[in-house]
């Protein structure tokens, strides 16, 4: 079995999929290992690194014999349609959706796409989820963002020169970003609030040393997820929340559904309300933005208000973000493993949700 890992294609993108010590157990299931060169500069990792764990490097593996299974960070359609062979996979986050003639196309030739984003939320698979730890990589690295943007210290300061107050910091939406987030920042000095619509937030919150803010919440769904609000309740949640955000020197947003539109959180009138100087940073950006102005990867001002919506937070720690994101997709490759051979079931109560195309696969 031939497994590969190529350079991601994006100019913000530093991530790996595969880490030396990945390839080391990856070549113990039994794979031969191809990277492509420089595929890991970015996150710490030579070439040389790779090449004694056991990989074999290589200038691009288009050139090369096709792979069973290739690992990647991003979606690695664009120009990979001959990469993987026949009755191969792919693995790593996909986007299907946006994607559904590149995925249908590897279907036709029994290419399994398995979407590393959709592998369900269970103890089973707690190994593998990926949008939990680059999610602590990018709550982590949006904390040190905004700490550098801002024009003030977080921690409090005892001087000569007087004393200096801490950092107001702000976190919306406390899921596994949020709590890193909350962390970090406490860890920095600043005095943290966070908001969750989900009560059960509120004992999480307070663990980490942070105050919880009292607006409404409400019960989730079946789902796990936020029912629609109601007018009042939203009316109640942006009259709290609006003394809070105007109180606020760094104000971290995090609450996405997956495959709905990010909910809005901070209003233009907020915005309006808050201090010169003061930074918000909007996690969810990309997927509709949780703050009123926000443009992904860009700095927009109003006000004296700065707002970044950033897309690539987890790639900006990236040494370990890979290191982390690298030890998911090694347990998925593992379970995929039987005796020496690549075995893809879509039955698995694991794989089988992530499995995004099964084809006429042998």
């Amino acid at each position: 079995m031939r497994l590969g890992i190529r350079s991601e294609r994006s100019d913000t993108e530093h991530r790996v999929a595969a880490t030396p010590t990945s390839v080391a157990s990856l070549a113990d299931l039994g794979f031969e290992v191809v990277i492509e060169s420089s595929a890991g500069a970015d996150a710490g990792a030579s070439d040389e690194a790779y090449a004694e764990a056991g990989a074999r490097v290589v200038p691009s593996i288009t050139t090369d014999a096709r792979v069973d299974v290739l690992l990647t960070v991003n979606p690695p359609f664009e120009g990979s349609s001959d990469v993987v062979s026949d009755g191969g996979a792919i693995v790593g986050f996909l986007d299907p959706g946006s994607h559904a003639d590149a995925v249908a196309a590897l279907a036709r030739r029994g290419v399994r796409c398995i979407a590393i984003e959709s592998l369900p939320r269970s103890t089973l698979a707690q190994s593998m989820d990926a949008l939990s730890s680059q999610a602590t990589a990018a709550g982590y690295a949006a904390v040190l963002l905004g700490a550098t943007t801002m024009p003030k210290f977080m921690p409090m300061l005892v001087t000569a020169a007087g004393t200096v107050p801490p950092a107001r910091i702000l976190i919306l939406g406390v899921g596994v970003a949020g709590l890193q987030a909350i962390a970090t920042a406490r860890r920095l000095g600043g005095v943290v609030s966070a908001y969750d619509i989900r009560p059960e937030t509120r004992e999480q919150v307070e663990s980490l040393g942070a105050k919880f803010v009292d607006a409404p919440t409400q019960e989730m769904d079946e789902g796990g997820y936020a029912r629609a609000v109601d007018e009042d309740l939203a009316l109640r949640q942006r009259e709290v929340l609006a003394t809070v955000v105007a109180e606020s020197d760094l104000i971290i947003t995090t609450a996405q559904v997956p495959g709905r539109q990010a909910p809005r959180l901070v209003d233009e009138a907020m915005v309006e309300r808050m201090r010169p100087g003061s930074v918000i940073i909007d996690m969810a950006a990309s997927s509709g933005g949780n703050v009123a102005g926000s443009i992904p990867d860009e700095r927009v001002e109003i006000g004296g208000v700065t707002i970044l919506g950033p897309t690539d937070l987890a790639s900006r720690v990236a040494a370990d973000a890979s290191r982390m994101y690298a030890r998911n997709l090694l347990e998925v490759v593992t379970r995929m493993v039987t005796d020496g051979e690549l075995t893809i079931d879509p039955e698995d109560p694991v794989i089988g949700p992530a499995l995004v195309s099964i084809g006429d696969a042998p």
